[in-house]
C-alpha cells in the first residue's frame, strides 16, 4: 500500500497547488491543467487499491466467490 500512500500524498500536494493557483487568480487553464492532474493521482491510487484487492482474492486459497466478485465489481465501476 505505499505506493498508494504516496499517490495520495501527490494528490494532495497537487490538490494544494489548485488552491493555491485559485487564490492567486491565475489563468483558467493553469487551474483546470493542475486539477486534472489530481483527478489522474486519485484515479490511479483508486485503481490501485482494488487491483489489490483483485490480487488477494486471485490467490486466495478458495479462489473468490460470487460475493467477493460482486464487491470487486463495484468498486471497479465506482471508479470508472
Amino acid at each position: 500500500m505505499a505506493p498508494v500512500v504516496n499517490r495520495l500524498r501527490r494528490a494532495q500536494g497537487q490538490l494544494g497547488g489548485v488552491i493555491r493557483l485559485i487564490e492567486e487568480g491565475r489563468d483558467c487553464k493553469d487551474v483546470v491543467t493542475q486539477l486534472a492532474a489530481v483527478n489522474r493521482a486519485l484515479d490511479r491510487a483508486g485503481f490501485a487499491i482494488v487491483s489489490s484487492g483483485l490480487r488477494e482474492c486471485l490467490t486466495a486459497p478458495d479462489g473468490i466467490n460470487a460475493e467477493d466478485h460482486a464487491a470487486m465489481e463495484k468498486l471497479f465501476l465506482t471508479l470508472a
